[in-house]
This record gives C-alpha cells, structure tokens and sequence, in this order.
C-alpha cells in the first residue's frame, strides 16, 4: 500500500508527452465472485489512497453514497464505486480513493489497488459503448510483462459518475451564468475536443448558451485531423484557418492523443501558432496549469463552470 502511494507522489507530475500514469485496481466480480476486472483512474486525479476508514452513513443520501469521512479535518462523501459498476466486492470494500478534480474532492470505495502503469495514450480507445451509460470512458491495452499475458483495463469516466449522482443544470441557468451572446466571425466555430459523454453534452450547452457554433470532437487525433481538414477547405476557397476556426478548446485526457500533445502541435505548427487554445480539463491544480503554459495554450478553464468558461472565451475570443 505504502508503495503505491509513494509512486502517486512520485510520478504525478509527468509532463505532457502523450504518455501518462494509469492507477489499476478492483472492484469486484459477479454474484459468483468470479471475473474481477481491472478499472484504471488517471493518477493525476488521485490525491492519496488509503485504507478503508470508518464512514458515516448520512441519512437520506442519494443510492451508492455510503456517507462521510473525516480525513485530517476535511470532510469527504464516499462513493461505492463497485455498487455503481454493478459489481459486488469479494473481499469487501478495502480500499479508500482520495480524488481531487474539477475542483472538488471525493472518495471512491474499491476493494484492491493493484499497480501503477505508464501508458501511451496510443494504447488507449476509445469506449462509446462502454457499461454504465458511458461510465467507462476508454479501454486501455496492458502489455505483457513479468510472465502476465496482455491484458485489459476499464478507464473509468468520473465526470459521468459523479454527474449521474448530482442533476445537471439546466439551460435557462446556464443562459444566465454565460451572459450575453459572444460574437465571432461569420463562419467561424469553435472547434472542441473531449472524450467523455457527459462533458461533451455540458460543453455543447454552454457553447450553444453563449451562441458560438462549434464542431464536437472525441479524441485530441480526431480534432488535430479536423483542424487540418478545415485548414485545407479553407485554403481552396481562398481563406486562411482563422476565418474558419475562431478557438480550440480541449480536454486533457483523450484517447489517442491528449490536449497537452494537441496544443503542442497547434502552437508549433506555421500553419496554426496564431490560433487560439483554451485548455477546458478536470485536471485542476498549479503543476497541471504549470504544464498548460508550457505546452503554450493560451488559457486553462477548470470544468464544470459555464460561467468561467463563457469568462474565459470571451476574453480570448475579444475582436
């Protein structure tokens, strides 16, 4: 146990080389307690893993909310993360998951922490249909290694996790939040790229809110083929990229290719450099804003807040 935390401190703060930390673990198996499969978390999200504390159940808490801990004054709900992947733990829930995001903090319950492994986002595709309505955002490809066979582990979408617990907001508050319609040029659109479900479906209503036509991309590869399909067309009519293209605004964590690999293209790229780069990411914090400005993106919004976004557009977006 001790170890694999000592690897989260450790390599959280790999920088933006299309690779990253996948932290493995087990939530459990069917009925019979057979076929426990590996799930993976992104250890930048991971704050710290620790044994299972004693919760406080918390009375009317929503289903998969086993209630609240108290971890060095700070008061975290815990989530059963087996209970909502449908699974049921063999040996019980062990094992505590301290995640920070999006600018907050929640615990996930899982029943064993396996291994942290360092991937390409290459080894990483795309899942649309994954289990649990979109839960399982990617399957990532295990090499074999140390006599094991290859194997397979389910990259777990955690905005949808957490946005199937809480309601989402909806258009007539995000009308409010984002303000006034934000002009571009006639024909321009944003072009944004993220691999989860949930966060596309938040991206396109704050975007639709503050009046930007937009095109919707699922994978850093997807959005960098695009951009220079765009780039082409627009060519042969004559025009440059930035009379069709107004901002990019991506994610981090894609399959593929990730936002940091994304922006670095765009920004050394002749043909791009100019064009504006907004990195939209649940992956909050100074060392991953310190790598956003290394990568040279022109903004870092932290989801979910349509208003900080629309803030934040708006002023790259300024005429």
């Amino acid at each position: 146990m001790k170890s694999v935390q000592q690897e989260v401190d450790e390599r959280s703060n790999l920088t933006g080389t299309n690779k990253f930390e996948l932290l493995l673990f087990r939530l459990g198996g069917d009925e019979n307690g057979a076929h426990s499969e590996l799930f993976g978390i992104n250890v930048f999200k991971i704050r710290e893993i620790v044994a299972m504390p004693e919760i406080t159940a918390i009375a009317g808490a929503p289903r998969h909310v086993l209630g609240v801990v108290n971890l060095r004054g700070q008061i975290i709900q815990v989530l059963d993360l087996p209970g909502i992947a449908g699974v049921k733990p063999v040996t019980g829930l062990n094992i505590m998951l301290v995640t920070e995001f999006a600018r907050t903090t929640q615990a996930f319950a899982v029943e064993s922490v396996e291994e942290i492994v360092r991937l390409d986002w290459s080894q990483v595709m795309s899942s649309e249909h994954g289990a649990g309505s979109g839960m399982v955002t990617s399957i990532a490809r295990l090499e074999p290694q140390d006599g094991q066979p290859a194997r397979l582990a389910q990259v777990l979408d955690v905005e949808t996790i957490l946005r199937d617990l809480n309601p989402p907001t909806d258009d007539r508050q995000v009308q409010q939040a984002v303000g006034d319609k934000i002009v571009v040029k006639p024909g321009a659109v944003v072009l944004a790229a993220d691999d989860s479900v949930v966060a596309r479906a938040l991206i396109e209503q704050g975007l639709d809110a503050m009046g930007l036509p937009f095109v919707m991309t699922k994978s850093g590869k997807e959005c960098w083929e695009q951009l220079n399909a765009i780039a082409a067309s627009a060519e042969a009519e004559g025009k440059s990229v930035y009379d069709k293209v107004a901002a990019v605004l991506t994610d981090l964590e894609m399959p593929e290719m990730d936002g940091f690999t994304l922006t670095r293209r765009i920004k050394s790229s002749q043909r791009f450099s100019s064009l504006p780069v907004v990195i939209h990411s649940s992956l909050s914090g100074t060392t991953n804003e310190e790598h956003v400005k290394k990568v040279g993106a022109d903004a870092y919004v932290a989801k979910f807040s349509a208003e900080d976004l629309s803030r934040t557009l708006r002023a790259i977006l300024r005429p």
